[in-house]
């Protein structure tokens, strides 16, 4: 869960420091107060896009971090395993994000800086976030698909890995079926062109590194002459001038002097001794050397028509003997291609079909999985659906064969095959009985749609393992037993999870387990928010605001405890 948030600088907040519990938390507060702002920091925690904009006016950066304690068994331990982040499972979570005023963003992980899409991979599994725009999506018949897939991640997960694999093969084969279609019109154009430089490049018999090999030994028989008076003049030096032999006589007479202080002398004397030796090794080397120094013209003369042969097959073909040779290689696949295209058709015709055939297989299954999945997740909406005020919707998830008359011919149909599989999935919904299914888009109210939503989310909630779930004015465009409804489905929500919810409603606030006032205040000529967390009197007040206005009265002070002593009695026989 998510146990301390800190808040510098963003927006308008100044500086917030705010200790959250389990269960269920709301924040309230006028329109205009900065409750989204807290929202907000704790999107940026989990991976979101900021900007300078975002920073207080006149501040270089903005700072948020959040403190999270999380069970051993929690999947994102795995992922900062997997990601190098070091994490002791015991131990907090502690997620730091920084704004600069230049437009930087600075992010760290338990102190260790990590980058946006680390961030992005490690917030997904600890808060999610649902506001205005997750309705919109849901309206979205394309999103339906990866909703019905997250609902069914363990029947159907392992099924579309399996579809995705063979899907990957056939895709590659199916490119290179439509690519040797397509260039065969230019490749024929191409082919004399090949079969020259194909014929050139072989007479030319090339090794690998016989260029600079080639022009190693040129230099070397270009400079023979001068190299053999250097090596020869060299050795009589050191051998046949007594250079070593004067060394010698100079070891004969300290063998004799050594005798008489052993101490001092030896050490000199066996340091001339192993300098003879290596003198005379070298001389004997330097010997070895001049007797092989080659004159040959000839050879000189051949050195240079072959490196003059590969500098023109590289200005054609490539920047290096190795160069050319994986150029001859491209073009001699090609011009194999083209010659033999007819026999490579038909083999990769009769590898596509038959990965047709598997893929299909893969798909049909992958269908069929997604289709008893379907009923289960219409089932299991309806029944939450029921707990919100909305006991006679009836809803289907209506899957489709995706059909188009340029795809895949498959047993006399048209198929298009994506990636996701060869199905589309839509929301049909009949809010009252007598009415038939219609999509979701076409009449779902902005009430329905936040109930349908938030009976999504708690489905959800029992399947993945994220810890913190957040509803911004989830509540929107509902009252009366609806709302009700709503604030109790929250609160059972916050059994599996901890919730938080931005809500103007009474009914959903007095539910709540955790009650923060958000507000503004001037203080010095700025404008700044704060967020308190109210004692059970503050909670009756502020109930008192949303239930009466600005005016509190005896009334409206009566009536929200009225409220409180109601939902604390409701909450007591829930559990």
């Amino acid at each position: 869960m998510l146990e301390t948030l800190s808040i510098r600088n963003l927006a308008v907040v100044e500086a917030v420091d705010v200790v959250f519990y389990p269960g269920f938390h709301v924040l309230t507060g006028e329109t205009g107060a900065g409750k989204s702002i807290v929202i907000d920091a704790l999107g940026l925690i989990a991976g979101g896009r900021g900007s300078a904009d975002s920073i207080r006016y006149g501040c270089e950066k903005a700072e948020m971090e959040a403190l999270f304690s999380l069970p051993e068994g929690h999947p994102v331990w795995e992922t900062l395993e997997r990601l190098g982040i070091r994490a002791q499972k015991e131990e907090h979570l502690i997620i730091r994000r920084e704004l600069t005023a230049q437009g930087k963003s600075t992010s760290r992980v338990n102190g260790q800086l990590v980058n946006l899409s680390m961030l992005r991979e490690i917030g997904e599994q600890l808060v999610n976030i649902h506001g205005q725009h997750e309705h919109q999506n849901l309206l979205k018949a394309e999103r339906h698909l990866s909703l019905l897939d997250t609902f069914g991640e363990n029947l159907i997960g392992p099924l579309k890995a399996a579809y995705q694999e063979k899907y990957s093969e056939f895709a590659k084969v199916e490119k290179e079926l439509r690519d040797l279609q397509e260039s065969s019109q230019k490749g024929y154009q191409m082919l004399d062109l090949y079969r020259f430089q194909l014929e050139e490049i072989s007479a030319a018999s090339l090794k690998t590194g016989e260029d600079a090999l080639l022009s190693e030994e040129r230099v070397k028989l270009s400079h023979s002459e001068k190299m053999m008076d250097s090596v020869s003049g060299s050795y009589e030096l050191l051998y046949d001038q007594q250079g070593i032999e004067s060394i010698g006589n100079v070891i004969s007479m300290l063998e004799d002097a050594v005798r008489y202080d052993e101490k001092g002398l030896k050490p000199i004397l066996e340091q001339l001794q192993s300098s003879y030796y290596q003198l005379e090794d070298a001389a004997f080397q330097l010997r070895d050397y001049r007797d092989e120094i080659e004159f040959n013209p000839e050879r000189l003369e051949e050195i240079g028509n072959r490196l003059d042969l590969i500098s023109g097959l590289r200005r054609k073909y490539g920047d290096s003997v190795e160069q050319i040779l994986e150029y001859y290689d491209q073009i001699h696949r090609e011009t194999d291609l083209l010659e033999n295209k007819d026999e490579y058709l038909e083999k990769l015709t009769a590898k596509r079909d038959g990965l047709l055939g598997v893929l299909m297989e893969a798909a049909n299954k992958l269908s069929e999985a997604r289709r008893q999945c379907a009923l289960d997740l219409a089932g299991q909406v309806e029944i939450e659906l029921k707990d919100l005020q909305m006991e006679r919707t009836s809803l289907k998830v209506n899957l489709e064969t995706l059909e188009d008359p340029r795809g895949i011919e498959y047993q006399n149909r048209r198929i298009r095959l994506t990636r996701q599989g060869i199905d589309s999935a839509e929301f049909m919904i009949s809010p009252n009985p007598g009415e038939p299914l219609r999509p979701l888009s076409k009449i779902a109210s902005g009430g329905e749609l936040s109930r349908m939503m938030l009976a999504m989310k708690s489905i959800f909630a029992r399947h993945d393992a994220i810890p913190v779930l957040i509803f911004d004015e989830v509540d929107t465009g509902v009252s009366g037993r609806a709302a009700q409804s709503i604030a109790d489905k929250l609160y059972k929500l916050s059994s599996t999870c901890q919730v938080f919810s931005i809500t103007h409603l009474p009914q959903v606030a007095c539910m709540a387990d955790h009650q923060y006032l958000i507000r503004k205040k001037v203080e010095d000529g700025r404008t700044m928010t704060e967020v308190e967390s109210l004692s059970t009197h503050g909670r009756v007040v502020e109930l008192a605001r949303m239930l009466g206005g600005v005016e509190i009265t005896e009334k409206t002070l009566h009536h929200a405890q009225e409220m409180l002593n109601l939902a604390e009695a409701s909450k007591g026989a829930a559990s």
